[in-house]
């Protein structure tokens, strides 16, 4: 329970800076990326570097954790042999590019939402039960020992680095306002474009917060370990709800759990794509392609699947590590844009924000020189 500390941290310092994606585009009817080459032509170079270095390992490693849940619920695991998990991630980013090639994904969207509050509420009662249950083992209360070459540090890194998400995303964030607005026709005030913000990024972080106690009551002080395996690591997190709930909620909890995934595999696809289709643009003076962006992600994620060679947890430590590192580069530059005269004086961020950003500035900053010193020492 040491790490609850991270968990709370991470998403208290992380959130002026997605909050920055939405705020701009509303107020500028522009994008993020619009705003770093507002800054400069570096800025932009550096935001396509960043994202190019970062988009295939992440893409990778949610495509391997949503093929376990899907080899979990449709009962794949072991069908191709020793290649099940990458054949079924080809298949999943197939899947993925031929939905949104077709422009389906604001259908999927709305489907995404029922699912999510049927694993949100399902999260509760897990919550709940696991309350009245009691821990296997006595709980401690310590902090992790995050010195150079603890196991614990790249441990924590990782759990930052996607905690709530990468802080790169926050781009995402800002072009799927300006879409939304395109969408319905209606363009809403700043204040309705935060209160939707804040009210996902709460649900976010209560989330997050329920799942490490529930795994700690589960897991901690009983020797079990998690597998290093796309379909073992998704049965043990069904399993997780399903003694706690009953052998009755196993198809619901592998289906929500599954959509969940397979809807955050089709944001990823989608929010890259968009990404380095329009930071692209800006230096070839017209958009390159949606479609040909989702190839060349479903291709090099594949080729990194495949390196892996079926090894989850791998991955997602590379993965999230390097989303952390690249976090106080995309920080500054959010924090400049809503802080300068980009925007109208009265879109601009308060006091406290402004405090919590250059904290959480710092926080990134200090966290990534540890990190990398630490692989530097070892």
């Amino acid at each position: 329970m040491g790490l609850l500390a991270a968990v709370v941290l991470s998403n208290l310092f992380k959130y002026p800076f997605f909050e920055y994606g939405s705020r701009y585009s509303n107020s500028t009817g522009k994008s993020l990326i619009e705003g770093y080459k507002s800054i400069g032509r570096g800025v932009l170079i550096a935001y396509i570097i960043v994202t190019l270095s970062s988009m295939f390992f992440v893409a990778a490693a949610v495509g391997s954790v949503t093929s376990g849940f899907m080899q979990s619920l449709f009962g794949l695991d072991g069908i191709f042999g020793g290649y099940t998990s990458e054949v079924v991630t080809g298949v999943l980013f197939f899947g993925c590019i031929g939905l949104l090639a077709r422009g389906s994904y604001p259908l999927l969207d709305q489907g995404i939402k029922i699912i999510g509050a049927v694993l949100f509420i399902s999260t509760i009662t897990a919550f709940i039960l696991v309350m009245v249950r009691g821990p296997e083992e006595q709980i401690l209360w310590v902090i992790p020992e995050i010195s150079f070459g603890s196991a614990a540090l790249p441990f924590v890194i990782s759990l930052m680095g996607w905690m709530p998400t990468a802080v790169d995303l926050s781009v995402w964030n800002s072009l799927w306002t300006l879409e939304r607005i395109k969408q319905t026709g209606y363009k809403p005030t700043l204040k309705e474009t935060l209160i939707d913000f804040r009210l996902g990024y709460l649900i976010s972080a209560i989330l997050a917060i329920l799942f490490l106690v529930i795994g700690a009551w589960m897991m901690y002080g009983t020797g079990i370990e998690l597998v290093n395996s796309p379909a073992g690591f998704a049965i043990q997190i069904t399993t997780l709800f399903t003694t706690l709930m009953g052998s009755w909620s196993w198809v619901i909890i592998a289906a929500s759990a599954f959509t969940i995934m397979f809807g955050t595999c089709i944001a990823v696809f989608d929010g890259y794509s968009r990404s380095m289709n329009r930071a692209i643009g800006h230096f070839t003076n017209k958009l390159t392609g949606h479609n040909l962006w989702l190839i060349i992600l479903g291709v090099g994620s594949l080729i990194i699947v495949l390196m892996a060679g079926g090894k989850l947890k791998g991955l997602v430590d590379l993965a999230t590590a390097i989303s952390f590192i690249i976090a106080p580069i995309v920080a500054i530059a959010n924090f400049y844009l809503v802080t300068g005269n980009r925007i109208a004086k009265k879109d601009q961020p308060g006091k406290i924000l402004r405090v919590m950003s250059v904290t959480g500035i710092v926080f990134l900053v200090v966290f990534s020189a540890v990190f990398l010193m630490d692989l530097v020492l070892e």
